[in-house]
């Protein structure tokens, strides 16, 4: 999972760089393990900082105040396939044909037969294992058949067309061409978000893309709407802005994942609000606490898992008319567990990560409720925590159905081998974790809890949940293989970027139109 935005000023004189920083730190919990910025000044240069970190350990004032122009393209990210180099820090970059930024949120399940492709037919140099290099790549080849000394929007939304046609997956993509514009597309299924936005100012008017609408939200961006399945917006420096939408008849099926645990409560993605969706999850999970332990359960208090499952935890407090406590104490500096290399490193990072407050455990019988739960690793020590500060009895809460396969559309899930629900029963799985019961929400009723707020949308990727790949080209070959990259310890290890450079990039802006 990544977080990208692009931003385009109507006023030549500002720095995108300061707005596309604040965006990436709206956009921090999708990705924490590197950070790029690319921008566009007047003559058509672009400049840049990449690195591995944070957001705010990648960039400071100076290193910003190098990246000169009005527009540009921000990423965080954290590695679903290939490695966690440094080298594969996004935005990526070509000069040819015109020059060409590109970032992207997703996987494609296709990845070894594209890079076939482009080395041996289109004879472009691939330089990492990262699909989204590869993407950039089929993009820029499809603009350099154009044999055009000035493109325009006709060629660029070919050349969209042409990435549908052939690239599989889940891809959510923002890209700018230098002295030309931005621009944003989405795939034929939808099944990564990301939406734009726009803002009046004195010289005209700015736009934004963001894979979440909080980021255009906090910039004072209004009227964010979300890009449709296979739909394509460009944005032109002229503020020019066209939407087409390039697959017929597409059908939408997003992924149902992103409204259970990674994006931000405040943001609202397809029309539903994730607020309002997670309070829905907290119904239906107090429908099923009372289909498993009854209307006589002797449930006294209900802790949430700080922070994603909060909002459904107090929604399941009210309707079961329970004491809801907050129980544990997060650190908030230590990242997301379930994507840290190597489960010693996240056992030890989930007892870093909490604490549990003895008065709020001690002689009852607790609910714990988590929004989900993959490898089991940070459930078994919760459990283990609330046990040791006095619990009486644990039951453990999930906000989702248990997960017994891989996501291969952008989600580092582990292998299905390490996810602690494949192969196992309820009964396995509580004695794993050394819970007294485990209560999942049922896949129905997840699904309800979205539609209710967008009858529009009927079909969703569940595919963590029931195994069934919208994409439906995801065969047990390449399940292994994916399985083979992300396993512990298959990993690369992390290092530093160079300081904002320039790319070298001077006079493409009179190639454009």
């Amino acid at each position: 999972m990544c977080g990208i935005t692009a931003l385009l000023l109507a006023d030549p004189n500002l720095m995108a760089s300061p707005e596309l920083f604040e965006g990436l730190n709206m956009l921090q919990h999708r990705g924490q393990d590197a950070a790029g910025i690319v921008t566009c000044g007047n003559k058509g240069r672009f400049y840049q900082s990449k690195g591995t970190g944070m957001v705010r350990e990648v960039f400071d004032q100076p290193k910003l105040m190098q990246l000169i122009g009005n527009m540009g393209v921000g990423h965080v990210r954290y590695p679903t396939a290939g490695t966690q180099s440094s080298s594969e820090a996004q935005p990526f970059y070509v000069n040819s044909p015109y020059g060409i930024v590109f970032a992207h949120n997703g996987n494609l399940v296709n990845a070894d037969e594209l890079r076939e492709f482009l080395d041996q037919d289109a004879h472009r140099h691939i330089n990492t294992e990262s699909d989204s290099e590869l993407l950039l790549n089929i993009f820029a080849n499809n603009l350099q058949k154009t044999g055009k000394f000035r493109i325009n929007e006709e060629d660029i939304f070919a050349a969209i067309k042409g990435i549908f046609d052939v690239c599989r997956g889940g891809y959510a993509c923002v890209a700018m061409i230098a002295g030309f514009g931005i621009i944003g597309f989405r795939d034929p299924h939808g099944i990564r978000p990301v939406g734009f936005a726009k803002r009046q100012s004195d010289k005209g008017t700015d736009y934004m893309f963001a894979s979440e609408s909080v980021v255009c939200d906090g910039c004072s961006f209004s009227d964010f709407e979300d890009l449709r399945p296979g739909e394509a917006v460009i944005v032109t420096k002229k503020q020019q802005v066209t939407r087409r939408q390039l697959v017929e008849n597409p059908t939408f099926s997003p992924c149902i994942f992103e409204y259970v645990y990674f994006s931000r409560p405040d943001s609202i993605i397809d029309g539903i609000s994730v607020y309002k969706c997670r309070l829905a999850m907290g119904e239906a999970l107090a429908d099923q606490v009372i289909k498993k332990l009854g209307v006589d359960h002797d449930i006294d208090v209900i802790i949430p898992v700080p922070d994603t499952s909060r909002v459904a935890a107090l929604q399941t407090a009210y309707k079961l008319d329970i004491t809801y406590r907050e129980g544990f104490i997060k650190n908030r500096y230590i990242g997301r567990t379930f994507i840290m290399p190597g489960q010693a490193m996240r056992k030890k990072t989930v007892r870093r990560k909490f604490n549990a407050m003895s008065l709020e455990f001690a002689g009852k019988n607790v609910l714990i409720v988590d929004d989900s739960i993959v490898r089991g690793t940070t459930s078994k020590e919760i459990v283990q925590m609330a046990r040791d500060a006095g619990a009486r009895k644990v039951y453990l809460a999930s906000c989702a159905p248990a997960i017994r396969f891989p996501n291969v559309y952008g989600i580092d899930m582990p292998s299905r081998h390490e996810l602690v629900a494949y192969g196992k029963t309820e009964d396995e799985i509580a004695a794993y974790v050394g819970a007294d019961r485990v209560i999942f929400q049922e896949l129905s009723g997840l699904k309800a809890s979205c539609e209710k707020f967008n009858r529009s949308i009927t079909t969703w990727d569940a595919s963590v949940f029931d195994g069934k790949y919208v994409t439906g080209d995801v065969s047990e070959k390449y399940l292994l293989h994916l399985e083979s990259l992300r396993a512990d310890g298959n990993k690369g290890c992390l290092d530093d970027l160079a300081s904002p450079e320039t790319l070298g990039l001077h006079n493409f802006a009179l190639h454009m139109k």
